[in-house]
This record gives structure tokens, C-alpha cells and sequence, in this order.
């Protein structure tokens, strides 16, 4: 393709980013812009603590518990799908504006719901916003950042989820403690999340478009000034030549559909590993501690009262592993941490079967040692799963199709999630703990085999060099 000479080369001869005020504003943009990261983790987060209330007020059946968890889930299945090709359309920043007034209007509605329809429809709202915002704030990130430092910021959206998701767990024990009595305590739970809604929409407002999406749509100049307060001046000229190149050679693929991607074997090929890594997250069982982490605690030994409190323990950890992964993930190449990933959490899944097998219920060690593995799996999993598998998808798909591969991706990702959180309680049911973990770990050596053998490297290259090599196939090729 024409331009490639400057695709390969350019990363590596521009300018440095140094400590500065061009450094600290970006720092600011990926504060506000994971507010959307922050509102993802608290709405799916904040179910684990308010369902108990929940079903004794409003009457939930065993099913209407799954339909009213899983239906966000699977809202936001189709609110990835939507959110990269809307955001490919009206731009990444006005899209994230529009996905904080969903997530507020759906707080309300929760919040106020008499039955559990309106309740179910609420949760479908703040399903299309969690779903919109897991696909647009990554890539708003990815191309805001400079190439050497991509995995670091993209990764803090990440941490915010993570950092939201164990907000709702203090906040429900918190809540749940002093309200114990409130029929309606579930209620003040979910209002919480209106106030990071707000401060998402109103910070946003002064945030820059993405540089990329600009060039992507003729505005130059707009990009050039966008990248001026992210850059120094002659980086910012350097990056945007780069851009305009890449778009300029890949012009006659420009925002490009599924049937396009469809007849270029290559571009399916990476399509199928983004939805490859999404699929294989979820299937850890990750987010059935995050939506049930209380009921596997009772399950284990614990009562409610302990377990809501004991809850917290693997959010502490999910966010230390968070902050952990952003120190490493510019210097870590992505495939050797998934490997790393993968290979722990399977493990972790083993001991928990085997512990839950070997210590009968009622041994008072029994909920201790299922509590130390289940906070082990999640700060691995936090380590080195989660905040890479959201970087990759991130940075791995062209400009010209970025968009519907994070929705495919995310949308495939989010099915995979939506059937755990519907099914998790009818597997821990039929077959236990020690079954159900046993399960999780033949999945995830499937997993580990799957991203040993077939994801491409993406760590310290810059969007432009990966969109031609994956649009070539010159990335399933370069030395491993």
C-alpha cells in the first residue's frame, strides 16, 4: 500500500513526549473521559449488593433475578455494537456526552421504578450506556495517547471500572448497614451513580475531539490543534503527517462495513481474534464474582451480613491489580501477559474446586480459604487480563474499521457476560462450587491455548504501522 514507508518508520523517529503541561492536560482528558469507566463499574457492580433488598421488596422470583441482572448485560451487548459505529459517525467525544445523559436518565428510572418491568427497562438503559461507553472511552483514549505510553493511558479505563466497581461495594455495605431496615435501600444505591453521570457529561463539554477521528473527517486543521495541547509543536506536525498518511493510503477502504471486512481475509481474521479475546475474558468468570460475589460467599459459609462486608476484599484487589498492570503494560508485550493471565486464573479456578471439594460445608475454614482463591483469581485476573484485554482491543483494529471491530468485539464479549450473569446461579445449583470452578478452568486452558497461538503482538507500534500490517497480514507474520 502506498505511504507504508512512513507508517513503519514514523513511531520511532518522532520526537519524545516529555513532562509537561502537554502530558498533564492529557492526563486530565483520560480523568474525565473514565468518569464512562467509572459509571461502568458501579451500574454492573452495584447489583452484587442490591439484589437481596431488591427481591424482598419488589417480590423477584429466581428468574425475574437473572432477567433483571442479565438484562444491562445484554443491553450493553447492543450498546457496543452501537457506540463504535456511532462514534465512527458523530465523533468519540459528542458520543460520550450522549452515553452520560443515557446513564443518567437511567438512574432515574431505576430509581424510581414501581415494578419490575420499569425496573428491567431502567437496566436496559444503563445497559446501552455501559455498553456504548466499554467501546467509545477505550478508542477516545488509544487516540489521544502518543504510541510509547497507549497502553498506560488506555489502561486507566480500566482501573476506573474497577475503582466503580468497588465504590458499589463499599457504598452497598455502607448503605446496607446503616439502612438495613429500608425496604427501599437498594434504591439509594443505584442513585449514587447520578453524580458521576453528571460530572462525565459536564467535564466532557471541555474536552477535545479525538485528533484521528478529525483527520478522518477533513478537519485538519481541528486535528492539528488538538494535538498541539497533547504535543509538543513539532510532534504534533510529525503525528499528524503520520495520520494523514495512513488515511490517505487506506483511502478506499474508508469506514469500511462488515461486508467489506468480510471479503479482505485478513481483516476477518483480526475481527475474530478481538471477539477470540473478549469472548475468553468474560469466560474466566470474572464479572459472576462481580454480580454474585455476596451469593458464592453464602454459598461457601459465609452469612449475608459477613459476606456483603467480605465482598469488598476482592474489589481492594481488583483495583490494586489495576493500578499495577498500568506500571507494567507499556514495558509487558500484550501476548506474553495474556499467557500470564490465563495460565493463573486457570489455576486459581483448580484450587477453588479442589478446596471447595475437600473442605466440607461447615468447616469454619472452608469460606476463609474460598475467600483467599477467589481475591487471588481477581487480582489476577485485574493484573494481567482485564486492563490488557481492553488495550488490545483498543489499539489492534484499523482506523477504518475500528469502530465496528470494537462494537463486534465488545457486543460478542458482552453476550458471553450476559449469559453468565443469567446462568451463573443456575450453575452454582446444579453443580456446586467445586463443579462450576472446574468448568471455568477447562475454558480457560482452551483460552490460554487460543491467545498463545493466534494474537499478534500490538505493544510499541503506532496505530497507523499496526492498521497496514493487520490490513496486510504482515502482523500474523512479524517474528513473535
Amino acid at each position: 500500500m502506498a505511504g507504508s514507508p512512513t507508517a513503519r518508520q514514523s513511531a520511532s523517529t518522532l520526537p519524545a513526549l516529555t513532562p509537561g503541561p502537554h502530558r498533564r492536560h492529557l492526563g486530565l482528558i483520560s480523568i474525565v473521559a473514565c468518569f464512562g469507566g467509572l459509571l461502568f463499574g458501579y451500574d454492573t457492580g452495584v447489583i452484587n449488593g442490591a439484589l437481596r433488598p431488591m427481591t424482598a421488596e419488589l417480590g423477584l422470583t429466581p428468574l425475574t433475578e437473572g432477567v433483571v441482572t442479565s438484562s444491562l448485560v445484554f443491553a450493553a451487548a447492543v450498546g457496543a455494537l452501537l457506540g463504535g459505529r456511532v462514534s465512527d459517525a458523530w465523533g468519540r467525544r459528542r458520543s460520550i456526552i450522549v452515553l452520560a445523559v443515557l446513564f443518567f436518565v437511567g438512574t432515574l428510572v431505576v430509581v424510581c421504578s414501581p415494578n419490575v418491568e420499569l425496573l428491567v427497562a431502567g437496566r436496559v438503559l444503563l445497559g446501552l450506556a455501559v455498553g456504548g461507553a466499554s467501546a467509545v472511552v477505550p478508542v477516545y483514549l488509544a487516540e489521544l495517547a502518543p504510541y510509547e505510553i497507549r497502553g498506560s493511558i488506555t489502561g486507566r479505563n480500566e482501573v476506573a471500572i474497577v475503582l466503580g466497581q468497588l465504590s458499589a461495594f463499599v457504598i452497598n455495605a455502607v448503605i446496607g448497614t446503616v439502612f438495613s431496615e429500608h425496604t427501599s435501600v437498594w434504591r439509594i444505591m443505584f442513585a449514587v451513580c447520578a453524580l458521576p453521570a453528571v460530572a462525565l457529561f459536564v467535564g466532557m463539554l471541555r474536552m477535545p475531539e479525538s485528533p484521528r477521528w478529525l483527520v478522518d473527517h477533513g478537519r485538519r486543521e481541528d486535528a492539528l490543534d488538538v494535538l498541539r495541547t497533547v504535543r509538543s509543536d513539532d510532534r504534533a506536525v510529525a503525528e499528524l503527517a503520520e495520520v494523514e498518511a495512513s488515511i490517505t493510503a487506506q483511502r478506499d477502504q474508508h469506514r469500511i462495513g462488515l461486508g467489506a471486512v468480510l471479503r479482505n481475509p485478513w481483516l476477518v481474521r483480526i475481527l475474530l481474534v478481538g471477539v477470540g479475546v473478549g469472548i475468553a475474558q468474560q469466560l474466566t468468570g470474572i464479572n459472576s464474582i462481580m454480580y454474585y460475589g455476596q451469593t458464592v460467599l453464602v454459598e461457601s459459609g459465609f452469612d449475608e451480613s459477613a459476606a456483603l462486608i467480605a465482598n469488598i476484599a476482592p474489589g481492594i484487589i481488583a483495583v490494586v491489580g489495576g493500578f499495577i498492570a498500568l506500571t507494567y503494560m507499556d514495558r509487558l508485550d500484550r501476548r506474553r501477559t495474556f499467557v500470564i493471565g490465563f495460565s493463573l486464573t486457570t489455576a486459581c479456578h483448580l484450587l477453588i474446586g479442589f478446596s471447595s471439594m475437600m473442605l466440607e460445608p461447615g468447616d469454619p475454614m472452608r469460606p476463609w480459604v474460598i475467600l483467599f482463591l477467589v481475591v487471588v483469581f481477581v487480582g489476577s485476573m485485574q493484573t494481567f487480563l482485564n486492563v490488557a484485554v481492553w488495550v488490545y482491543l483498543a489499539e489492534v483494529f484499523p482506523l477504518q474499521m475500528r469502530g465496528l471491530g470494537m462494537g463486534v468485539s465488545i457486543f460478542m464479549l458482552w453476550v458471553a457476560n450476559g449469559f453468565l450473569a443469567l446462568y451463573f446461579p443456575s450453575l452454582v445449583d446444579g453443580l456446586g462450587i467445586t463443579g462450576t470452578f472446574f468448568l471455568f478452568a477447562g475454558v480457560g486452558a482452551l483460552a490460554l491455548l487460543f491467545v498463545a497461538t493466534q494474537v499478534p503482538e500490538t505493544r510499541g507500534r503506532s496505530l497507523e504501522a499496526l492498521g497496514e500490517d493487520v490490513s496486510t497480514g504482515a502482523i500474523f507474520t512479524r517474528k513473535r
